[in-house]
């Protein structure tokens, strides 16, 4: 298989089956066009490394830039791309072209992509809706009107324009959220992979601690990303975030230079990107690989929080039933280590209503995962999305307008990562201050509940302790 295609599970007729599945959507005349990303400069004659659009992977299987996809009504697909040329494959690498597509990815008819202005306006004419993803691709709603203006200018000729023009990632989206077999296998062995790279970034830091060598953050960075390529995944799915000490309070802290001390917690949240898809996993253990009394208690907490979520996540269920029982569970247990007093905020259910638990936990639950680490797809639930009630927050005192939460499906993907983040302030105990936990996992739904896909990598403090010991 060459680097143009997807290393994927996926089969040419998976990527076939997606693409009629979307144009039954578009109506018998309608058109949709997908391009892929555009490449990145670095910096003077460097790019970043090229990922792909993930809509346009998620139809095609395509990894190369330059690249379109027109899909029409009637289930007719033209791939436009980057034409071979031996000189430029010298340098850049070897290019599937537009002779080879057809068969290569099963699409009906492929072109250059120099030829994309010319060809346009004739895919489009007759059409009576043209959709693209909005709002996604700098200067794509400008190349569309240039298409159709190209258009009009022929309707003496009796040429016909699209009327309407329409959001292609409202589809795409509802079609990306559910994942079918092939994908879920896929992230299965993307957080098989990256469970890995947390047991070794958690061996090393006590490994090297016992031998009395400086550790620092690159040190366990560097290992998660030794780990991912080792595997086979392609790139790391995000910028790993490995925090020391007071740093695992900085929510989106980036893998640094700051000393892992012997005493101090370590959170780790990273995961690799397999075949397109993502992992994401947070790990926070103590350096040495012994927890402190505070630590221990902190962390169980917010365990206990995760079991919680894990046990609301099912079909069925909504979206936001993982994190209320998060917050149900962590505002108890701020109560009971003092982290919060009674006499300040009340009960547990004032704790809730008030949102007193926000200065500890200023976070949702979890998130969609796929193709992207924060995954497409809405967060409300598109039946009942005309039911909307007000409430005024207590923090910020603006008035929310809530839609019913999504209803949970056989086959999504979700994180659960509740966490706990004690910075220090008056009335915090002092024992608690500058720690930071978080404890993720990626969980398949299920008709019965959820497949946690990431424990390979253990969760439990005295199963933590004793992997470290090793």
């Amino acid at each position: 298989m060459n680097n143009s295609l997807a290393n994927s599970f996926a089969s040419q007729s998976d990527f076939a089956a997606r693409r009629a599945r979307l144009a039954a959507q578009l109506g018998p005349k309608g058109v949709a066009i997908v391009p892929t990303a555009p490449e990145q400069m670095r910096n003077r004659d460097a790019d970043f490394l090229y990922r792909h659009d993930s809509y346009f992977f998620y139809l095609s299987g395509f990894t190369e830039p330059q690249a379109w996809l027109v899909i029409t009504g009637d289930g007719q697909t033209t791939l436009f791309c980057q034409a071979r040329d031996p000189e430029r494959e010298i340098w850049d690498g070897y290019r599937l072209g537009p002779q080879a597509a057809p068969a290569a990815l099963g699409v009906d008819a492929a072109y250059s992509v120099a030829e994309l202005d010319a060809r346009m306006p004739g895919l489009l004419d007759g059409r009576d809706a043209v959709w693209f993803p909005f709002a996604t691709h700098k200067g794509l709603e400008t190349r569309v009107d240039h298409w159709l203006g190209a258009l009009r200018s022929r309707v003496r000729y009796g040429a016909l324009c699209p009327e309407q023009q329409r959001d292609l990632c409202g589809p795409l989206d509802e079609m990306r959220l559910v994942k079918d077999a092939q994908e879920q296998a896929t992230m299965r062995r993307a957080a098989q992979i990256s469970a890995g790279a947390h047991i070794r970034a958690m061996q090393l830091s006590a490994r090297m601690l016992r031998d009395g060598q400086a550790v620092r953050e690159y040190h366990l960075d560097a290992e998660l990303l030794h780990e991912f390529r080792r595997q086979g995944s392609q790139c790391a799915a995000y910028g790993s975030i490995v925090a020391a000490g007071a740093n695992a309070c900085v929510l989106h802290y980036r893998a640094d230079a700051a000393p892992v001390r012997d005493g101090e917690l370590v959170l780790i949240d990273a995961g690799c990107e397999l075949d397109g898809y993502a992992s994401d996993i947070t790990r926070t253990f103590p350096a040495n690989g012994k927890f402190t009394g505070p630590q221990r208690a902190l962390y169980e907490l917010v365990l206990a929080s995760q079991q919680a979520a894990v046990a609301a996540t099912r079909a069925g269920a909504r979206f936001t039933d993982p994190h209320e029982a998060t917050v149900r569970v962590l505002s108890q247990g701020l109560l009971d280590l003092g982290l919060l007093t009674k006499n300040k905020v009340g009960t547990v259910q004032d704790v809730i209503e008030q949102r007193a638990y926000f200065q500890f936990y200023m976070h949702r639950t979890g998130h969609w995962l796929g193709m992207d680490v924060h995954d497409c797809g809405a967060y409300t639930e598109p039946s009942e999305i005309g039911q909307v009630s007000e409430r005024k927050d207590p923090l910020s005192g603006d008035i929310i307008r809530d839609r019913p939460s999504r209803i949970l499906r056989s086959g999504m993907v979700l994180t659960i990562e509740p966490g706990l983040y004690v910075r220090p302030a008056e009335g915090v105990p002092e024992q608690f201050h500058n720690i930071g936990i978080r404890i993720e996992d990626d969980a398949i739904v299920t008709d019965t509940g959820c497949e946690l896909i990431s424990r390979g990598v253990p969760v439990d403090a005295d199963e933590i302790e004793a992997l470290m010991r090793g």
